[in-house]
């Protein structure tokens, strides 16, 4: 009997087709499915929107986790596949890593050309995804997300070209699998950690701002955070997690009125980590700020509003985070 795959398609470039000089979503899910062909699996169709992920809201993200949650649970499914805009997807799909148990897979993908394109690589991508769902060797992976034949685990995915058909990479990890035709090849598991639940979130109404630190800068964009009514930030630091001395006076303040301050780092690979004294990364520690370890700002942002949404204050949302701060 062959395994029977859900699809939740969302739009994104791979639905999408040329017109009046634009690329818009367009495409039926029925429509990409069918044009995928890909390995002898049952396949059914759960359309859950059609946008570009651009355009994609917290709470348009929090609709497709319902829907994958559902899929999950449903004991006739053995696998999922979400279709996903490629700017925001490694975003659902780490999201979607932190609300899934053990033992389950579910695999992103999407487009780098549009339906429109005779070379198009949608197509191709949904058949190497339906393949990875199905694949026992697929099994217990975690949120992947699937382009270009490689499989990148969820935490580590970034889009790291804005054209280029393997868009994605996992600086500092590499893809934990590949796929070679007909064949899955899983070289590396990603380490399952502690999650959420849908239930327990409720929603993601916290609000947790990303404020990125560049030669000079000061400390407005933390200040007008702060005046918004912010619940956390993210500091996306220099090089190890350096602030500037502009920052640096913000963050004290941010900690003082009882917002936690997660630092990332801007650079592609490699953790960030409390190294330098004289304003540096230790003195952030000292103010109170907690190291994200190898998480990008956009995934600390979700994991703290996560955190934050489940937990009763700011010190419990932390000590929830633990586990997933490690380098």
């Amino acid at each position: 009997m062959s395994a029977r795959i859900r699809v939740i398609t969302t739009g994104g470039t791979i639905a999408s087709v040329p017109g009046g000089g634009a690329v818009s979503v367009a495409v039926s899910g029925r429509d990409l499915v069918g044009a995928a062909g890909g390995p002898a699996v049952t396949v059914e169709v759960d359309e859950a929107m059609l946008v570009h992920s651009f355009n994609l809201t917290l709470d348009g993200m929090l609709r497709i986790a319902e829907r994958v949650a559902a899929a999950v649970a449903d004991p006739d499914v053995d696998g999922v596949v979400v279709t996903h805009g490629t700017d925001t997807m490694e975003e659902t799909a780490f999201f979607v890593d932190l609300l899934l148990g053990a033992g389950r897979t579910v695999v992103f993908t999407g487009a780098q050309r549009h339906a429109g394109e005779p070379d198009g690589d949608g197509p191709r991508n949904l058949a190497d995804a339906l393949r990875v769902a199905a694949a026992t060797a697929g099994r217990g992976l975690g949120a992947v997300i699937v382009m270009a034949g490689r499989v990148h685990a969820a935490r580590h995915a970034t889009k790291a070209d804005t054209v280029a058909l393997d868009a994605f990479d996992s600086p500092g990890y590499g893809p934990v699998g590949r796929v070679h035709g007909e064949r899955v090849h899983i070289a590396a598991r990603p380490e399952r950690l502690p999650g959420f639940t849908l239930a327990e979130l409720g929603g993601l109404e916290a609000r947790v701002d990303i404020v990125p630190a560049y030669l000079g800068a000061d400390g407005v964009h933390v200040a007008a955070s702060r005046a918004a009514g912010a619940r956390g930030l993210v500091l996306e630091a220099l090089g190890a997690g350096n602030p500037t001395p502009g920052l640096l006076g913000e963050v004290r303040a941010c900690v003082a009125a009882g917002i936690p301050v997660l630092v990332t780092s801007r650079c592609h690979a490699g953790p960030s980590l409390p190294v330098y004294g004289a304003g540096g990364g230790a003195t952030l520690r000292e103010a109170g700020a907690v190291f994200a370890g190898s998480l990008a700002a956009p995934k600390a942002r979700l994991l703290l509003a996560a955190a934050l949404a489940a937990e009763p204050g700011p010190a419990e949302a932390l000590a929830r985070l633990g586990p997933h701060l490690t380098v």
